[in-house]
Formats: C-alpha cells, sequence, structure tokens
C-alpha cells in the first residue's frame, strides 16, 4: 500500500460536515492537509476540534480561509504547497435556497471549481476526489440507482453537481494525464464518535435528521413529515442513509485508488450509500430510541419534487475501491444524539439571538 506519510492533500470546503470528518480520517492515517473555505456555511471550531481529535497529527492541518473564486488567493496557496491531491467538497448545497438563488449558485459553485481546476493545472497538480451527490439521478424510476442510469438535475443545486461532473469528464478527455473519481453521495448522517464534531447547518436545516435534532434539544417544536402516501412500507419517503464516517472513509480509498490504480483510472464514478433504503419514520424511530426522546411530529402533503424512494448500488464501489460501509442506523441515530446533546446550538455553543 502507498504511504501516505509524505502526501500533502488540498481539501477545498474541509471546515463543512463531510469536510471536517475526512480531513480528520485524513490526519488520522498520515496525510499533510490544507484546508481551503470560506466558511460560508462552516466554522473554524469544526477544524480546531478535528486538529485535537487527531492528536498529534493534527500539527499537520493548516488552514487557509478562502473563496475558490479568488484566483490570487488560490494560486499563492497552491504556490507555497506541493498538493498530491485535491478533494473538493466546497460549495453550496441548499436545493430550495438554490430555487431561490439559481445565479448564487452558479457562480459559487461553477466558477470556484473552474477556477480551482485551471490553478490545478498551472501548478501540475490533476488528481481529484469531487464530491457529487445522488441529486444527479433525479427522480430515479427504478431502485436501487446504479452508476450507469440516466441523469437528471431537478433544482439548480444539483444541476451545479451535474455540470460539474461534465466538465471534469470534459477535463480528462481534454488531457488524459488528469486522474478524476467523481463520488455520488445518498444521504449523510451521523457524527463522529467522539460527539466532538458533527452538522451545524446555519439557518433552518433542509434534511431531515439535523432537523430531528434540533426538535430533540428543542430547538424547534416538532417535525413535519411531507408525504404520507407514497407506495412505501410506510407511506413515507425512503432514501439511503450513509454514515459520515463511513463517507470520509469512501474518500480515503477514492484517494488510495488515485495513486495505486493510476493508469487505470480516467474520469470514474462511484455511488456511496448502504444500499439498503430506509424510511422517514423508521428513521424518526431509530432516533428515538438512541435518544429517549419522543419527536414530535406533524403530517404534511407531499413536497413537489421529492422522490418516492432512492437507495444505491453500492456494488462498483465495494469491488473497485475496496469500501463498504460499516454502520448502520442505530449507529448513526447514537452519534448523532451524541454530537447534538453535547452541542445543541452546534460549534457556536449558544443559542442564535438568545432563542
Amino acid at each position: 500500500m502507498v504511504s501516505a506519510v509524505l502526501r500533502t492533500i488540498l481539501v477545498t470546503g474541509g471546515a463543512g460536515y463531510i469536510g471536517s470528518h475526512t480531513v480528520l480520517q485524513l490526519l488520522q492515517q498520515g496525510f499533510r492537509v490544507v484546508v481551503v473555505d470560506n466558511l460560508d456555511n462552516a466554522s473554524e471550531v469544526a477544524l480546531v476540534r478535528v486538529a485535537e481529535l487527531a492528536g498529534h497529527n493534527g500539527g499537520n492541518l493548516v488552514f487557509h480561509k478562502v473563496d475558490l473564486r479568488d484566483r490570487q488567493a488560490l494560486e499563492d496557496i497552491f504556490s507555497s504547497h506541493r498538493f498530491e491531491a485535491v478533494i473538493h467538497f466546497a460549495g453550496l448545497k441548499a436545493v430550495g435556497e438554490s430555487v431561490q438563488k439559481p445565479l448564487h449558485y452558479y457562480d459559487n459553485n461553477l466558477i470556484g471549481t473552474i477556477t480551482l481546476l485551471e490553478v490545478m493545472a498551472a501548478h501540475g497538480c490533476k488528481k481529484l476526489v469531487f464530491s457529487s451527490s445522488a441529486t444527479v439521478y433525479g427522480w430515479p424510476k427504478e431502485v436501487p440507482c446504479t452508476e450507469e442510469f440516466p441523469l437528471c438535475a431537478t433544482n439548480p443545486y444539483g444541476r451545479t453537481k451535474l455540470v460539474i461532473e461534465d466538465i471534469c469528464r470534459d477535463v480528462h478527455r481534454s488531457d488524459p494525464d488528469w486522474k478524476i473519481i467523481l463520488l455520488r453521495y445518498f444521504n449523510p448522517v451521523g457524527a463522529h464518535p467522539s460527539g466532538y464534531i458533527g452538522e451545524d447547518p446555519s439557518g433552518v436545516p433542509n434534511n431531515l435528521m439535523p432537523y430531528v435534532q434540533q426538535v430533540a434539544v428543542g430547538r424547534r417544536p416538532h417535525l413535519t413529515v411531507y408525504g404520507t402516501d407514497y407506495n412505501t412500507k410506510d407511506g413515507t419517503g425512503v432514501r439511503d442513509y450513509i454514515h459520515v464516517v463511513d463517507l470520509a472513509d469512501g474518500h480515503i480509498a477514492a484517494l488510495r485508488k488515485l495513486y495505486e490504480d493510476s493508469d487505470k483510472i480516467g474520469c470514474e464514478v462511484y455511488n456511496l450509500g448502504t444500499g439498503k433504503g430506509t424510511s422517514v419514520l423508521e428513521m424518526v424511530a431509530a432516533f428515538e430510541k438512541a435518544s429517549g426522546k419522543k419527536i414530535p411530529l406533524v403530517f404534511a402533503g407531499r413536497r413537489p419534487g421529492d422522490a418516492e424512494i432512492v437507495y444505491a448500488a453500492t456494488a462498483k464501489a465495494e469491488k473497485e475501491l475496496k469500501w463498504k460501509a460499516k454502520y448502520g442506523i442505530e449507529e448513526m441515530c447514537r452519534d448523532l444524539w451524541n454530537w447534538a446533546s453535547k452541542n445543541p446550538y452546534g460549534y457556536s455553543g449558544s443559542s442564535e439571538n438568545g432563542n
């Protein structure tokens, strides 16, 4: 196995939820990590805690508060480090907000990525792991979703992921020296088992479990369940939830693939999920069991644009990345509650505006 000892990895968006967990795994495995994040939807506290959790490897973490669209700042960072590869998480990710502010999403996600790729090319760094999403499958007509499914985004956020995937494919076609892995995540949940880092969305959470977590700690009165008449076991939507630590491990597996099989990699895509579907009510029940808290529910009609059942086919990642999700919904909910109970107001430590 290739040693990580002298490898320096650039992680964009490394202060965010998935980014911070991946940075921790990288440090623990002996990589040097440089994080670039504009802290638009993240906290520098996350990286302070990551460095503490990494123990003696914490000194191998460097942070630059930089927006990827700031070409000169990015050039300066590439001039002062020799990067072996880039893991690209940075981007805005709220579906609803993307519908309201499409230009903001296209500007941030696309221009940021194009600038990053141009600077990478200029400095001869042509290994990339990109954080894509299952949203590129749109509303799949069947499940599980394989990597060969037709692609179709149904909102501006999803379209930015799809366009970036296309850009990566085009970049590789134009220059085969590029080695790119696109990782399509399903629904990340949970937190590091220490309860020291976790998901801390700003504003109203867009996803189920951060919302459930805020109800459990008393920040919100109830959870609204949208859609109870789907053709599923209990009428609620079904998704593929994956523990964030499993997801972080998937990035390490992708990085190793870039080194160990670089002659076989062009621009490859892999799903990262568990391959199992879990309904909204099943997730709520698992969280209630893990936390001992009752989550008050309000039932509402379906939200436009929500798919009925989405879960991953995971055989390709298992075979080619030698990666498989280890944790189930019990561990996801246990670790989520551990984080929430220790950090009810996330990294800020206090309620917003005293609420």
